[in-house]
């Protein structure tokens, strides 16, 4: 690069690093909302690089993001795509392609989710399998798992929700024994890990987000992770179109010889219907700062989340806090807890509260999907009653614990819950005197 041209650039990324010091780039004072992207000059270089050297769409950045990350899970291929909802839609689209599954077949998924989990099994003519979740860790139940296994299973799709890792060693036993696929859901789960072993490590295939809100971001965005080369040469190809694999449209132009094409150009052979749901290289230039700093911001993800549970568990008579299982590590997406049964308010209440105080909640994603309007008459399997899912659909709140926060932050959600608690504990004692 001339040195007028790098110069340039320098000047560019210190007005940029000056700009967000001044900007300040934390949530404003009192306001608290459930995620915010944590970025700084290096991504706007990264992207503006792209964007003056026209790499616009799917191309070298996409590919280095790609082979990092795939490393980073332990995985040998991965594929990199516009979202994590698409990630799911392409894993099973795949799946069915190579006949490892067909219409009909069920997919054993945690009943308390996200709606994507769900509405792309049913979109391809698979049957979702509701299960319910674990009374304390709020992810699938392997008790559960068992319970729901039939003839037609084919599909196991634990999802390690909020960043907590399900029992995924237990879920794979199951499945080993039982010779089904696992499909890891790790879409909010970045960094996550069980027994030493980041979680999308332990399944046949696994996806992510990196969705804005999430650990980190490409601001919209999804990967694919895989060992298997023949569903790595499908996903490329379904990802743009139905395209021949790239390993074949390497060959060169006019290597490929149809009976009635004859030898068309590689670039326009389509081989199966397929999706355009490609990352372009502007996400990727994010996506390759972002993972540098992952460990970095889930640590003070953890550091917030722990400042939460200790004010929380003086009120476990009222709340249950997040509970992970032993040797696992939570990279808390948000923070969760949960009303518990006997308390003397109810969610609308103390939700109402942390708003009006400028902290912002969600309810457990969909709570409790065969039970959403979307899903009610849509083809399904419901194991049991789903007490804890039905649970966490009327009653678990989350809010944010990502690295923008501030320790003023923290203090005044700290203050907020601590005074909600205290003025309920104030009425109740005089209500019983």
């Amino acid at each position: 690069m001339p040195k007028k041209i790098d110069k340039d650039l320098h000047k560019i990324r210190v007005l940029v690093k000056d700009y967000l010091l001044k900007k300040n780039g934390v949530p404003k004072p009192k306001t608290v909302g459930v995620g915010w992207p944590s970025f700084d000059e290096k991504e706007i270089m990264g992207a503006f690089d792209c964007l003056i050297n026209l790499r616009l769409s799917q191309g070298p950045r996409v590919k280095e993001f790609e082979q990092r990350y795939a490393k980073m899970m332990g995985k040998k291929y991965a594929v990199a795509v516009n979202s994590g909802s698409s990630a799911n839609l392409l894993v099973l689209s795949s799946l069915m392609i190579s006949g490892k599954l067909k219409r009909g077949d069920e997919v054993i998924i945690p009943a308390s989710t996200f709606a994507t989990v769900a509405s792309p099994i049913i979109q391809l003519g698979l049957i979702p399998v509701y299960v319910d979740c674990d009374d304390k860790t709020w992810t699938i139940s392997p008790t559960e798992v068992e319970k729901a296994l039939s003839p037609k299973t084919k599909l196991i799709m634990p999802v390690h929700s909020i960043g907590n890792p399900a029992d995924i060693v237990s879920i794979m036993s199951i499945a080993r024994k039982h010779k089904l696929l696992v499909l890891e859901d790790c879409c909010e789960a970045h960094g996550a890990s069980l027994n030493g072993r980041v979680v999308g490590s332990f399944g046949d295939i696994a996806t992510i987000s990196f969705f804005v809100a999430h650990n980190i971001t490409t601001g919209e965005g999804g990967m694919i992770f895989t060992d298997d080369a023949e569903l790595f040469d499908i996903l490329t190809s379904i990802r743009e179109f139905g395209r021949l694999p790239q390993h074949i449209l390497n060959k060169g132009r006019f290597s490929y010889e149809d009976k009635v094409l004859g030898f068309y150009d590689t670039r326009y052979v389509f081989t199966r219907l397929g999706f355009n749901v490609r990352m372009t290289d502007i996400a990727a230039s994010m996506g390759l700062e972002q993972i540098k700093k992952l460990d970095k911001l889930n640590r003070k993800r953890i550091s917030i989340a722990r400042d939460y549970s200790q004010t929380l568990k003086k009120y476990e008579t009222h709340v249950s806090i997040p509970y992970t299982l032993p040797k696992g590590v939570h990279s808390y997406y948000g923070y969760c807890f949960v009303i518990n049964p006997k308390a003397p308010f109810t969610r609308k209440e103390i939700t109402e509260t942390l708003e009006a105080a400028g902290i912002e909640t969600r309810p457990f994603f969909g709570g409790c999907l065969p039970d959403q309007p979307g899903f009610r008459d849509e083809p399904k399997r419901v194991v049991g009653q789903l007490p804890v899912s039905r649970w966490l659909r009327d009653n678990a709140v989350f809010i944010g614990c990502h690295p923008a926060l501030t320790k003023e932050h923290v203090k005044h959600v700290l203050k907020t819950l601590e005074l909600f608690f205290t003025n309920i504990d104030l009425k109740t004692n005089k209500s019983r005197q």
